[in-house]
């Protein structure tokens, strides 16, 4: 075990994966020399597999992702990086119509092995246009497994795990755990951490706690605080939201008879809702209170520092959910 920083840690586990298989490349835009992707996170690649592995590309998220899809498609690992999640958009017909239903419409005899890598989330006064989350949105869209790490343990053994599967995989990269160098121990050499798979942070018996990516940290800090007060919380972090390892979550609630769901996407049409959808339906027999839903409002993220520190979740709207829910 090493201790790497969140970037590092993926960084690894391209590099391994490069290195072990020939026809696992980087295409996308500032992936090349000078930038090693738009934050980074592809630093060194370019001087070690050079330009037909690490592969620049115009500003155009619609040529690349369909170059994506067809060396897909023809045996290539490719690893997509579209920059921030918000360009997803301008990819749609080969998000929405193509990688997702090929496989399906082929009768599964054709595998894609294509990750789509994107920087998800607030807190960089980014603005609207390059700080939204669309894992609720990607959700809706079947035949994309969808991967948003927290930790750099869980972004290496993800990544690896992303970039060997014969399905496209959405991996979300939080900006705000990169940018601000999040450190934690990483297995070091080859580690893989299976798609599906949910990891308990913290374990506790008074009320559930589900948080996606950066808000497993925030999660953990309201978890700490209401301690204290004689609050024991369990927090469940998904890692993968498709396919969702539902059964965890539904084992925690049965225990605690509680569900607290932190989510950095707007309430409406978010991961948030779709889980506790699944509670309402498998466990509500379980359940001693409401399930509460702590997201951002319904609105684009605001470009003012003070503005997104408001709209966006913390750990002290999950304290005051969890002490209503109790």
């Amino acid at each position: 075990m090493s201790e790497k920083t969140y970037g590092q840690a993926f960084n690894e586990a391209v590099d391994e994966e490069m290195k072990r298989d020939s026809t696992v490349f980087v295409m996308g835009e500032d992936v090349g020399k000078a930038w090693g992707g738009p934050l980074g996170e592809y630093k060194g690649l370019f001087d070690k597999y050079g330009a037909e592995r690490v592969r620049q590309t115009p500003i155009s998220e619609t040529a690349f992702v369909g170059a994506g899809i067809g060396a897909a498609a023809v045996g290539m690992r490719p690893i997509v990086t579209l920059m921030f999640a918000d360009f997803w958009g301008t990819a749609g017909d080969e998000i929405l119509n193509q990688v997702s239903k090929m496989r399906y419409m082929f009768g599964g005899k054709l595998t894609l092995p294509l990750v789509i890598t994107s920087y998800s989330g607030g807190g960089m006064s980014a603005a609207a246009q390059h700080s939204k989350c669309i894992e609720g949105l990607l959700i809706s869209i079947p035949g994309i497994k969808i991967v948003s790490p927290s930790t750099p343990k869980d972004i290496k053994g993800l990544m690896t795990s992303a970039i060997r599967e014969n399905n496209p995989v959405a991996f979300f990269i939080h900006k705000a755990l990169l940018v601000g160098g999040v450190k934690g121990e990483v297995p070091d050499g080859e580690f893989t951490i299976p798609l599906g798979k949910a990891d308990v942070k913290r374990a506790g018996k008074d009320v559930t706690v589900v948080a996606i990516s950066y808000m497993v940290h925030k999660a953990l800090v309201a978890a700490a605080e209401l301690e204290k007060k004689g609050i024991s919380v369990e927090v469940i972090d998904p890692r993968t939201l498709v396919p969702l390892d539902k059964e965890v979550i539904l084992a925690s609630v049965k225990k605690t008879g509680r569900l607290a769901i932190i989510d950095e996407e707007p309430k409406t049409g978010s991961v948030a809702g779709e889980i506790a959808a699944i509670v309402a339906e498998e466990a509500f027999s379980s359940l001693k209170a409401p399930i509460k839903r702590v997201c951002a409002p319904d609105t684009p993220v605001p470009f003012s520092r003070v503005l997104e520190k408001y709209w966006m979740p913390d750990e002290d709207n999950l304290i005051k959910a969890i002490n209503e829910i109790m």
